[in-house]
């Protein structure tokens, strides 16, 4: 049985937002994703029943287009941010801008839930323009939209993540790995748990204009992370630590690379704890807090971290 409340998902195709689609499309909502490029989320089409879910074409820069995605909806969603500026694609333009412009719309057309996905680390104060330009997104969707529900997961993992894919990538291209700040501390989270506590919230069981945030149950230095990639992938590169300000000259664009594995703000990142605060551990406003387990690295990343192994699958059966 259909549910009677339609749900808007900016950004809904991607690596979090096709598990959310999953989700909610089970509960029964009704789903228009929102996104730049429709024609390239046909995949969500069939996580629902016929004409359940609907993409349709939206850009956050275009508030037209936005106001048209919207209308009608209960429930809103804003999933999209950049990482990394390339074009029109701006720090400012999207995670800021394109934040404002959402919550905006979603207040306009008399939307009663408003759920916007951020990050650990959003911080005015933020050495990195990424981090700070999602904390004025932030600021902007208070500011339009007080009831917002805001989620900010730290490094999320999972089939298709960026992250650990590109520690085994590296892994598997580097005979030694540099290491910048290796001493900094993350708390990975499985996507999957991320999509459930956006569905949570989306069903009401999220208090309105909190800000809650997501980690998962290990806290591990960014060292410990690329040797749980090494275990993983049966390799043992050897490890050598540098400075962070080494790594941000190297990721700058040189003319040896189409665009850098990594971009000197993502490298700035990389020295920045990236962890649950006491604040938010103490008001319950986590995982545990809406009722989700966080599930542990090891239950996942042997998963699919094989493939970067020397000999794939088959390194599996012989270790």
């Amino acid at each position: 049985m259909a549910h009677p409340e339609l749900v808007t998902i900016f950004g809904g195709s991607g690596f979090v937002g096709t598990q959310i689609v999953q989700l909610l499309a089970r509960q029964g909502f009704r789903i228009r994703v929102a996104v730049r490029r429709p024609d390239l989320a046909g995949h969500l089409r069939p996580l629902g029943g016929v004409g359940q879910v609907v993409p349709m074409q939206a850009n956050v820069r275009n508030a037209d287009s936005v106001m048209a995605a919207v209308r009608g909806a209960s429930i809103v969603i804003n999933l999209t941010a950049v990482g990394a500026e390339r074009g029109k694609q701006r720090f400012r333009a999207v995670n800021a801008m394109g934040a404002k412009t959402v919550a905006e719309a979603a207040k306009a057309a008399g939307v009663t839930t408003l759920i916007h996905m951020s990050v650990l680390g959003a911080s005015e104060t933020s050495p990195s323009a990424f981090a700070r330009s999602r904390a004025l997104g932030e600021q902007m969707v208070r500011a339009a939209f007080p009831a917002a529900i805001i989620v900010r997961p730290s490094i999320i993992f999972g089939v298709g993540d960026g992250f650990f894919n590109l520690l085994g990538s590296l892994a598997r291209m580097l005979p030694v790995l540099p290491v910048f700040g290796g001493k900094t501390r993350f708390q990975p989270v499985y996507v999957g748990d991320v999509a459930e506590a956006v569905a949570a919230a989306a069903m009401g069981k999220a208090e309105p204009g909190r800000t809650y945030e997501l980690g998962g149950p290990e806290v591990l230095s960014y060292r410990q992370l690329i040797e749980r990639v090494l275990a993983d992938t049966n390799r043992s590169n050897p490890l050598v630590d540098l400075p962070i300000w080494v790594g941000a000259v190297l990721a700058l664009p040189m003319g040896l690379l189409p665009k850098p594995l990594l971009t000197a703000d993502q490298v700035k990142l990389l020295g920045i704890d990236n962890v649950v605060s006491a604040e938010a551990i103490g008001d319950g406003s986590t995982l545990a807090g809406l009722g989700i387990t966080p599930r542990p690295l090891d239950a996942v990343l042997p998963t699919y971290l094989w493939r970067f192994s020397r000999n794939g699958q088959f390194d599996r059966q012989t270790a």
